[in-house]
């Protein structure tokens, strides 16, 4: 009699251990602590700066827009042309912790001085994806941002035809 209970004993034991072991293989991994906060890295690719392509304005002037989508607009009597001179989002790449909240703060209007003289203002458009948003990716993959903007064109005294250049300023918020 001793050795039936024995066996049902030894029995009811390995069945129980084999559930509790079979219990945790089955769980789903739990983490009870989020990554640590790591700085975002932001790079300017080079590849692809905002650029507004060619086009021709008559005495009233106008604007030319890059929207964040790559598509590219005028008004006034500006007519954009297509010569073979791009136009382009400006393209940064950011890497940070997936679920990082980052905001985009746009600096001042830019003025972009002429090869030829004269001088245009640029303000800095939308993004995308639009600001605020998270990053979902996880290190080291990227989470590219496009940058739009509109180009303020005077008459063709005040803004000679030629190449316009220059810098913008805007900041990355982590929170």
């Amino acid at each position: 009699m001793k050795s039936l209970r024995n066996i049902v004993f030894h029995r009811e034991r390995i069945l129980l251990i084999s559930i509790t072991v079979l219990f945790f293989l089955c769980s789903p991994r739990l983490s009870a602590q989020e990554l640590p906060p790591r700085p975002i890295t932001v790079t300017v690719n080079m590849s692809q700066n905002l650029s507004f392509g060619a086009f021709y304005h008559f005495s009233l002037g106008g604007t030319v827009t890059i929207n964040s989508d790559g598509s590219r607009s005028s008004t006034g009597d500006v007519v954009l042309l297509n010569l073979g001179y791009t136009y382009s989002t400006g393209l940064y790449d950011l890497v940070g912790n997936p679920g990082t909240l980052v905001s985009i703060l746009k600096g001042p209007d830019a003025v972009l001085p002429g090869s030829n003289g004269g001088s245009m203002t640029l303000k800095i458009g939308d993004t995308d994806p639009a600001s605020p948003f998270i990053i979902t990716t996880m290190p080291p993959n990227v989470t590219q941002l496009r940058i739009g903007g509109t180009l303020i064109v005077g008459s063709p005294l005040a803004n000679p035809p030629g190449n316009y250049s220059g810098t913008f300023d805007i900041t990355f918020v982590q929170e």
